[in-house]
């Protein structure tokens, strides 16, 4: 079994047409929020799942917290979630495909320092947090719980590296946009509009063309 990085990355995806509102709010929103206000810029992903997420499923380690109400990201690029965008899934509503999709790195470290300071509800799942079985941690040191051979693998069809794979991490509320390092994208066209996204930004990720991350 891989050991656990010893300063994992954690990685969100969103349309690069929402960079502007992030930069302009300040955080990334859950979906709880966000489900409050109009939608700023493309939402992707399976809104049965975002509605099972929201209230249905809740935090072992955090009881009464809906998985929904936390800002969700992966320990790892090229996740299930964006084959499925990929193969433009009919389940999906977005129908646009991986070019204009981006992704928003971090370090796990520095966002749970963060989280500490400011009383912030945090944990991590060691599967996929929107199935009925996963499990939650709020303790660093099981983080080898996790299984990282599986988050690492670009061979992941069928049970249970499948669901492994798709471990999270998850911030309640929102996430801070001063925590986000990097942004990821796959050409050069969405790396330039990701860039004029951010460009007034007081605070601005390097933004680096990364096809190796997409599919």
């Amino acid at each position: 079994m891989m050991p656990a990085p010893a300063k994992p990355k954690i990685y969100h995806i969103v349309h690069v047409d929402k960079l502007a509102a992030i930069a302009a709010d300040g955080f990334l929103f859950s979906d709880a929020i966000m489900a409050q206000h109009p939608p700023k810029g493309t939402v992707i992903g399976m809104n049965n799942i975002k509605a099972r997420r929201m209230n249905e499923l809740t935090l072992d380690s955090h009881p009464g917290l809906y998985v929904g109400q936390c800002v969700p990201f992966y320990f790892c690029p090229r996740s299930v979630m964006l084959y499925l965008i990929y193969r433009r899934n009919p389940e999906l509503a977005y129908q646009g495909g991986q070019d204009p999709i981006v992704h928003l790195v971090a370090d796990l470290n520095a966002v749970v320092t963060w989280a500490h300071a400011n009383q912030r509800r945090w944990a991590f799942t060691l599967s996929n947090a929107g199935s009925y079985y996963f499990e939650d941690r709020c303790d660093l040191g099981q983080l080898s719980e996790i299984n990282w051979n599986a988050v690492q693998t670009n061979r992941w069809s069928g049970s249970p590296t499948k669901e492994q794979k798709q471990a999270e991490f998850l911030l309640d509320r929102d996430f801070p946009r001063h925590l986000i390092e990097q942004i990821g994208a796959y050409n050069q066209a969405t790396g330039l509009q990701a860039g004029q996204a951010i460009a007034g930004a007081a605070h601005r990720p390097t933004v680096n063309v990364l096809p190796a991350w997409y599919y």
